[in-house]
């Protein structure tokens, strides 16, 4: 077998019987390590279309870095993007938008400055970096297909950040940093790790527990009817949010102890197997 029931968490109701909305994060569930799609992927997405089951996509990627994937992923639903801030209806147009004020965006600027560590600014469709030589820039240029506005200061550009990212190759730094900016920031912000060597810090409700919500509302559904698959520290609220919780092979301790089930790592098909074994014998029929 491929997938395996989590330990158990006794105080956690059992998954859901039927399943009627599929919600995914993207790098590392979805997508290989070389953010490619695979056919047994796209053959899991044909199954679950065709038994009634639309798939949403969750990511702390910028809208642009979600939509380049769509097409490919024939899927014509909404989705959330910077962590769920944002989400966007089929058709690409803005649906609502949660943004941090300037206030908590000052603070959580000077508290990574004090680390020096790399901060980033995402405002609506902008991108906006101080360090040009930042060594993820360039390979999140090309994951996102978008090119950074680079400004000498963050200054002027506080207001309507939907999303700040901290980046570093220092991944001891990012955990202890989560901590910390996490304690600082709380009630205020939501503080979590979406790559080992990224910070996402988002609005309170800005998280993929709250896209998730949305997304279910949007099909006129309750979040129990809603599977989920993740596989970083991000995709905890949407796990504690859905009916049935799914975490990647490769996923930290953590995340799997929240999970349902385990699967497969991104590395062996393991979002594929995760619907063909547990949510496609799930699927409600289409009505």
């Amino acid at each position: 077998m491929t997938l395996k029931t989590r330990p158990g968490h006794s105080n956690r109701p059992d998954p859901a019987a039927h399943i009627k909305l599929v919600v995914s994060d993207m790098d590392g569930t979805l997508l290989t390590p070389q953010k490619q799609v695979t056919h047994h992927t796209l053959n899991a997405i044909t199954a679950l279309r065709h038994a009634g089951v639309p798939v949403c996509l969750v990511s702390s990627r910028p809208a642009s870095g979600i939509e380049m994937y769509l097409e490919a992923l024939k899927l014509d639903t909404p989705y959330g993007a910077l962590n769920g801030g944002s989400i966007f209806n089929p058709d690409r147009s803005l649906r609502s938008q949660l943004t941090l004020p300037t206030d908590i965006v000052q603070e959580a600027l000077g508290l990574l400055q004090e680390h020096n560590i790399d901060a980033w600014l995402f405002r609506g469709h902008e991108w906006v970096i101080t360090n040009a030589a930042s060594p993820y820039v360039e390979p999140e240029s090309r994951a996102i297909k978008q090119t950074p506005n680079i400004v000498p200061s963050f200054k002027t550009m506080l207001a309507g950040v939907g999303k700040i990212t901290a980046s570093s190759s220092n991944y001891d730094a990012i955990t202890q940093q989560e901590a910390e900016i996490g304690a600082l920031l709380k009630g205020r912000a939501c503080v979590a790790q979406s790559a080992p060597f990224y910070l996402d810090i988002t609005p309170p409700n800005a998280n993929k527990g709250y896209a998730l919500h949305q997304l279910a509302d949007f099909y006129g559904i309750a979040p129990h009817e809603v599977a989920c698959l993740g596989d970083m520290n991000n995709d905890l609220p949407m796990f504690k949010a859905a009916g049935m919780a799914i975490a990647m092979g490769q996923a930290t301790q953590t995340v799997k102890e929240q999970a349902h089930f385990v699967t497969a790592a991104n590395t062996a098909e393991g979002w594929s197997k995760a619907v063909t074994e547990y949510i496609l014998p799930r699927a409600a029929k289409a009505d």
